[in-house]
């Protein structure tokens, strides 16, 4: 990924340079984006959302065995590129979000597992969307128990190495 997330001026729009990164916890080793993607579906504002073929066969395997046990999840984000994390990071800074809080939530481009097609950010529509209230769901206790059995792990539990808030509604696909 080089120096994807120092290209743009957008650390410098953090006021966070290479070295003042030195202090953070190193970021996850990622795979390079993939080369091919497979539409998973839409969101309900009509983005498409797309995944390794992979996760997208297990996400719906899932899914399916989720709406047995009468659990509906939905996904709210998959694939992301590298330039679209740079927007989000560029909308957070323009609302005036300090650059801390700002990469406790959003990795830098090159850097977030959305970019692998593996991850996906799962939601029920009984809860608000990517806040941590999602963890008091029978969503996230079907996805806690059986999330496994289809490849996917919870990714940023409390207190990761990472330094990423705690997101229970981010879970991502293991290639075997």
């Amino acid at each position: 990924m080089g120096n994807a997330p120092f290209q743009d001026g957008l650390l410098e729009r953090l006021f966070v340079t290479p070295a003042d990164l030195a202090g953070y916890p190193a970021p996850k080793q990622l795979e390079a984006p993939p080369h091919t993607l497979t539409i998973l579906g839409e969101t309900k504002d009509g983005r498409v959302l797309e995944a390794t073929s992979d996760t997208v066969q297990h996400w719906t395997d899932m899914q399916r065995a989720a709406q047995q046990d009468g659990i509906q999840l939905e996904v709210l984000s998959a694939f992301r590129s590298i330039d679209y994390q740079r927007q989000l990071i560029a909308r957070k800074l323009d609302r005036g979000d300090p650059p801390n809080q700002i990469l406790q939530v959003v990795a830098l481009p090159g850097y977030s597992e959305h970019h692998t097609g593996y991850a996906l950010d799962i939601v029920t529509t009984a809860y608000p969307e990517l806040t941590e209230d999602f963890e008091l769901s029978e969503g996230f206790a079907w996805l806690s128990h059986s999330a496994h059995q289809f490849g996917f792990f919870l990714s940023y539990p409390r207190d990761n190495p990472w330094g990423f808030i705690y997101e229970p509604w981010h879970w991502c696909f293991k290639p075997a």
